[in-house]
């Protein structure tokens, strides 16, 4: 089922870092494809239409198909001007094959404009059934050439009489994917380069007065020594601080890259409109009074983003608190807060202003250096996907840290961080942990899909270290930022006192990290040097006389131990030692630690020693644990396969669309209990063998056919949970049996009960639910958790984003405490994980053949000690959700 055409409109960034809107051709745009045409020179109106005379309704004609579902035409606008266009049409023989065909004004070209509208194309092309594009393309014509084949499809070229005969066949994953994937973060870069490397900024409301935003920010620009002209913008000053001011921006005689508006927020469009007419680049609003203010000021933020759009730049804000870079070739403070940080590796996004001025405080007294910094405030344009993608690129950033209140776009938010994540570590705090956002539904998956749960499911997918607080981020990102990732999860703990080693070593385990026994020559080696009393077992306790010699020579025996991945130094001051001289041995151990990764707890009231700089050090002993294994979890995830969605060469296409265009056009909704059967059938996911009975007699010539004992279920329009309704039979060993609980279900259901669903009885196995939910923040997922009758209650289940690969599984799997039953308890059989895992991989194949699967239960699927059977399914169809017009940038 096609998605409406104005609801196709989307915002792309080019190769330049400009934007244009990509829409669906309205009747209203003859005028400005007229004026298109007519500014093409003659050679690009050659190349295009295969002449050079002048163009007429004939040309035009085609593209004006609207509700044709033969035609597509898309436009690109910017500036309140058509400036490209992009048409496919069907084969009249074969709707699956669609010529293409592209228009791009002469000062729009080398910009990325086409690439962008034949990404677009193909996915709606795609999506309405269209399969290969075809293209014929005039020899010369090597700028439409290169567009085809940098695209990433398989292209095929076959020359005819001085014209290429292009075919593309539309896989939208593998290269395709990945071309895209590059050619979004060169854009993203080079459209975060004017906010970040600015070669002039303007400061819009500039001020003389102290206490005022605009005297902050132009005083901080100042202060950290741009390297580039500032001007002060007020229409009431002729100097502020020292600086030539102007009016307008429009007045100042140079360049301007970036301006920061600092004014009333009803002053900020005009201020917008003065800096679009300057051809700023990028936008700072800082100003609050929008969307953080009810339904006028999302009005007016929604306006303002409209002109930014049109416009093709780029605005962080408005309500934020500006940005910053370190860069010794930039210097740039554009934010009104008090603290400057010293300049080092980490990237740092904050959704929360008064936040962001307590982060940058917090830095410089933890000494951790900053790349740059960058509040977002209400995230009208710019969210950290596109900040990700400009840190992933930027040889400065080697740590990226977010602070989320929301997402702007969950999806890509999740494919972003999961390549990017891959090269660098991404740490988050998301706010909202609590469950009043949990919906009641229909289906067992929808009523478990508390918020929380599928973006904590989102972060372990894409790799993201999710941190619970703002202190475990830092506490996470000192390790990052100063030490090599673990190779592994076993720790050593080395100190001079007993109690801090036990605190460690409980913390440790509880998160799920190993402390090995130390091997004997390591063991030995110890022995040598320490006293009688100290003890070389996994913690080594040196005891309280231990001296800084003791220290360093114990770290490198245990870095040097093959069984140690990381090494925990526990440090509490004695009377004996000075701590600046057991300081400077912890660091000087640290140098030599192979590879491998090296936390301090200097438990002193005093602090971190000076000498300790540049390790990472910790108050506490469970902090650094935390810490420690946040990181190791990363490094696993790092180091396993990224992988592809699985294929599936039986899984019957023809009969999973016609089940599920069979019921579209009855309006949608639930299936009957053998149409979700059928469907299981084509996707070859094992389900219990079940007939349809209306009465007595067919129940039980269903049972004589599929084989006593059967069970019996409820089937109606109104029955959603059948145990709820004690609308479920087990073990029904013969026809009396069968009879009686059938009469039994038609005296309590009454005119509630169309039927019952006669099944095979499916003995034994471990109960695990399976499910699919159309999320409509974060779109399609998979559920895997504790089935049965108690699902709700035990809340035992795990998300993830579909689609889903192998590669996915050990962590989905791991994830549930259930899945414990899988490996065998208590007697029973390990159960086929390997049949549960292709169940998995088949159901997310499923969905994305059949993205109006709304919901899918299938509770319980048991599994056996050989295969897998889903003894319950029920699945909801509806098309797929309709959303306005996005205001996020399309990448």
């Amino acid at each position: 089922m096609n998605v409406p055409e104005t609801e196709l409109s989307s915002d792309v960034v080019l190769r330049d870092g400009s934007t244009v809107r990509l829409r669906p051709l309205q009747d209203q745009d003859r005028p400005g494809l007229v004026q298109l045409y007519d500014r093409l020179s003659e050679e690009s109106r050659y190349l295009r239409f295969f002449s050079m005379g002048k163009l007429d309704e004939r040309h035009l004609a085609p593209l004006f198909k609207v509700g044709d579902d033969r035609h597509f035409c898309l436009v690109a606008e910017a500036g309140g001007r058509i400036l490209a266009d992009a048409h496919y049409v069907t084969e009249p023989s074969d709707p699956t094959r669609a010529e293409v065909a592209f228009a791009i004004a002469d000062a729009a070209q080398g910009r990325g404009i086409g690439t962008r509208m034949l990404e677009r194309l193909a996915e709606i092309a795609y999506a309405r059934g269209v399969r290969t594009f075809v293209a014929d393309v005039l020899g010369t014509n090597h700028r439409m050439m290169d567009v085809f084949v940098q695209s990433g499809f398989a292209v095929e070229q076959r020359l005819e009489s001085g014209v290429y005969r292009v075919t593309m066949p539309l896989d939208l994953r593998g290269r395709f994917a990945q071309r895209a994937a590059e050619r979004a973060q060169q854009a993203a870069v080079a459209s975060m380069r004017p906010f970040f490397a600015p070669r002039a900024v303007a400061v819009v409301g500039a001020s003389r007065r102290p206490g005022a935003i605009g005297n902050a920010i132009l005083g901080n620009l100042r202060k950290a020594g741009f390297q580039g002209p500032i001007y002060p913008i007020n229409p009431s000053a002729a100097e502020i601080d020292r600086l030539r001011a102007y009016a307008r921006t429009t007045d100042v005689p140079g360049a301007v890259d970036l301006a920061v508006i600092a004014v009333p927020a009803a002053l900020v469009e005009a201020a917008v409109d003065d800096c679009i007419q300057k051809n700023v680049r990028a936008l700072v609003v800082v100003s609050a009074g929008f969307a953080e203010t009810g339904a006028d000021g999302r009005r007016r933020e929604a306006a303002l983003l409209e002109k930014v759009r049109r416009a093709g730049i780029r605005m962080i804000g408005p309500n934020c608190m500006g940005i910053l870079s370190t860069d010794p070739a930039v210097r740039l403070d554009a934010t009104f807060a008090p603290t400057f940080p010293p300049a080092g590796n980490v990237g740092f996004a904050t959704q929360s202003g008064a936040l962001g001025l307590a982060i940058l405080d917090y830095a410089k007294r933890l000494d951790l250096g900053i790349s740059s910094f960058a509040s977002l405030g209400n995230k009208a344009d710019v969210s950290s996907n596109d900040l990700i993608q400009y840190w992933a690129d930027d040889p400065r950033t080697e740590v990226i840290l977010l602070y989320l209140e929301s997402f702007g776009n969950p999806r890509t938010f999740a494919r972003l961080a999961r390549r990017v994540a891959r090269a660098k570590p991404i740490v988050a705090v998301k706010a909202g942990r609590s469950q009043a956002g949990a919906r009641a539904a229909a289906s067992h998956t929808g009523a478990l899909a508390a918020s929380d749960a599928v973006a904590d499911g989102l972060f372990r997918q894409a790799g993201v270290i999710r941190t619970r607080t703002l202190e475990e981020l830092f506490n996470v990102t000192k390790l990052l930022a100063h030490q090599p990732l673990p190779a592994g999860r076993r720790v050593a703990i080395l100190t001079n006192a007993g109690g801090p080693g036990i605190l460690a070593a409980d913390a440790c385990e509880a998160e799920g990290l190993e402390l090995p026994p130390l091997s004997d020559s390591t063991a030995s080696a110890l022995r040598v040097f320490l006293p009688a009393a100290a003890s070389v077992a996994n913690p080594v306790d040196m005891i309280a006389s231990a001296t800084p010699e003791q220290y360093q020579q114990a770290m490198r025996l245990l870095l040097a131990d093959e069984r140690v991945d990381a090494l925990l130094v526990i440090y509490i001051p004695p009377l004996v030692t000075s701590p600046e001289e057991v300081a400077a041995a912890i660091a000087a151990g640290a140098k030599g630690a192979h590879g491998k990764t090296v936390a301090a707890v200097f438990m002193s009231a005093r602090g971190t020693p000076v000498a300790l700089a540049g390790l990472p050090s910790y108050g506490f002993p469970e902090a650094a644990a935390t810490a420690l294994a946040r990181v190791a979890t990363y490094g696993a995830w790092r180091r396993r396969p990224a992988g592809e969605p699985a294929q599936f060469s039986d899984l019957n296409q023809v009969e999973v669309r016609g089940l599920v265009e069979a019921a579209l056009a009855r309006g949608g909704g639930w299936l009957a209990p053998l149409e979700a059967q059928a469907l299981m059938a084509a996707a070859h996911i094992p389900a219990a063998r079940a007939r349809f009975a209306e009465n007595a007699d067919q129940a039980v010539a269903a049972a004589r056919a599929i084989g006593f004992p059967v069970a019996l279920k409820a089937a109606g329009p109104a029955i959603l949970h059948k145990s709820d309704v004690g609308g479920v039979k087990l073990g029904l060993a013969d026809q009396a049996a069968l009879r009686a609980a059938l009469a039994d279900l038609q005296a309590r259901l009454g005119a509630q009960l169309a039927g019952v669903l006669v099944q095979e009885m499916v003995p034994g196995g471990v109960e695990m639910l399976v499910g699919v939910l159309h999320d409509p923040t974060f779109g399609p997922l998979i559920a895997y958790g504790s089935g049965g009758t108690m699902v709700e209650l035990l809340g035992d289940v795990a998300f993830r984003l579909l689609p889903i690969g192998e590669s996915d599984l050990d962590d989905l799997i791991a994830a549930v405490k259930g899945s414990a039953l899988l490996r065998g308890h208590r007697g029973t059989p390990p159960s086929d994980e390997r049949a549960l895992r292709e169940l998995l991989l088949r159901l997310s194949a499923l969905l994305d053949l059949a993205p109006e699967i709304q919901e899918l239960d299938l509770n319980p699927v048991k599994v056996l000690p050989k295969g897998v059977c889903a003894v319950d399914a029920r699945v909801r169809v509806a098309p797929p959700p309709h959303h306005p017009p996005s205001r996020r940038i399309a990448y």
